[in-house]
């Protein structure tokens, strides 16, 4: 039993069972204790491997779909380029090389990266030394500023309650005991306003998952971009809307049970777009769009080929595959969507259909 399943346990025992939500915030954010607290899980050594740590081309692509927006929107001057949940650095290092050729752009914009971890930022740092960059804690500190963000593998994090549908109402799971153990539990069934809407399209025994972490951040987001135009890019894994027990924990690039290892291993869902979208009414959204097709209509594969122009041997079989993994429907090309949020009346960023 880890550290924290101890601290967990012992909380249970003495005031009752926690929601899903209450568990993921502990796992991930625990100050001692929890995943994002005491670790850098990306890349080959860590837990799991995001786009940008898969290939250059996914953030050259995405930098050069923002600055598309940029463009389409009259070059404003005095923009925010941001990032929230921003890894490494990898991605925005990406996005700032594959623009420096955008006329303007680098001169118009201001970078700021949203990250709560101080071991991420301090990595951040390191891999952004070359340029100024400010970080803030939350969307709320940005600048009133045009805002061209992008949002990848971000909201997956985002701690998410579930419930079970019953004949007339739901049951939410939670996390209590087995004896000394956790394991997931039901509550009472009881109606529930915020999922009203969802009981025509659901049956007895069909579970949803709502993130309400997710709204208030989507909505400070769109504010921004309404008032003072801009463009959000948004990548996660996830569809439309919620539909199923999507929770799940990873360990060394590998699934675990999420009740297993608390604090030491990765706690996702997937995202629910629609939920997005209604946290966005005063802006305009492109179709959700699978990622492979969205990176093809970027021209991701005559990139692969310029690249491929100087590998050989061991670096080309490791590129082709990069750019396979990114876009075929077996791999990422398929799970992972893309949307974008822009201002009503304006066009939706590069590689988007509105």
């Amino acid at each position: 039993m880890t550290a924290l399943a101890e601290l967990l346990a012992r909380r249970i025992a003495a005031t009752g069972p926690i929601t899903v939500a209450e568990y993921m915030v502990e796992c991930l954010l625990h100050p001692a204790h929890g995943y994002y607290s005491t670790r850098d899980p990306f890349g080959v050594q860590g837990d799991f491997t995001t786009a940008p740590e898969i290939s250059q081309m996914f953030g050259e692509l995405a930098g050069l779909c923002l600055a598309g927006a940029w463009l389409d929107q009259g070059r404003p001057d005095g923009i925010t380029l941001a990032e929230i949940g921003p890894g490494r650095g990898t991605l925005m290092a990406d996005i700032l090389r594959a623009t420096r050729g955008v006329p303007g752009f680098h001169a118009a914009l201001s970078v700021h990266l949203i990250e709560a971890s101080p071991l991420l930022r301090a990595r951040q740092q390191e891999t952004l030394a070359r340029f100024d960059v400010h970080w803030a804690e939350s969307v709320t500190a940005l600048p009133e500023a045009p805002l061209y963000l992008i949002a990848n593998e971000f909201f997956d994090a985002l701690p998410i309650r579930q419930f079970l549908r019953d004949a007339n109402g739901w049951r939410e799971r939670v996390v209590g005991l087995d004896g000394a153990a956790l394991a997931f539990g039901l509550s009472a069934p009881a109606p529930l306003a915020a999922l009203a809407h969802r009981l025509a399209d659901t049956k007895p025994g069909d579970l949803v998952e709502t993130c309400t972490a997710a709204q208030p951040i989507m909505a400070e987001i769109a504010g921004r971009i309404a008032r003072h135009g801009g463009a959000a890019l948004v990548i996660d894994y996830g569809d439309w809307h919620s539909l199923g027990d999507t929770l799940q924990a990873l360990s060394q690039h590998g699934h675990i049970a999420p009740l297993a290892r608390p604090g030491e291993s990765d706690l996702t869902a997937h995202v629910d777009f629609e939920a997005l979208a209604l946290a966005a009414p005063e802006v305009a959204h492109s179709r959700l769009t699978p990622q492979g097709i969205w990176l093809e209509r970027l021209g991701i594969a005559a990139r692969a080929e310029t690249l491929a122009q100087n590998l050989t041997g061991a670096a080309l079989t490791s590129h082709l595959a990069a750019h396979r993994r990114l876009t075929h429907p077996s791999e990422m090309g398929s799970v992972f969507k893309a949307m974008a949020f822009h201002p009503k009346g304006t066009l939706p960023p590069p590689g988007f259909a509105a």
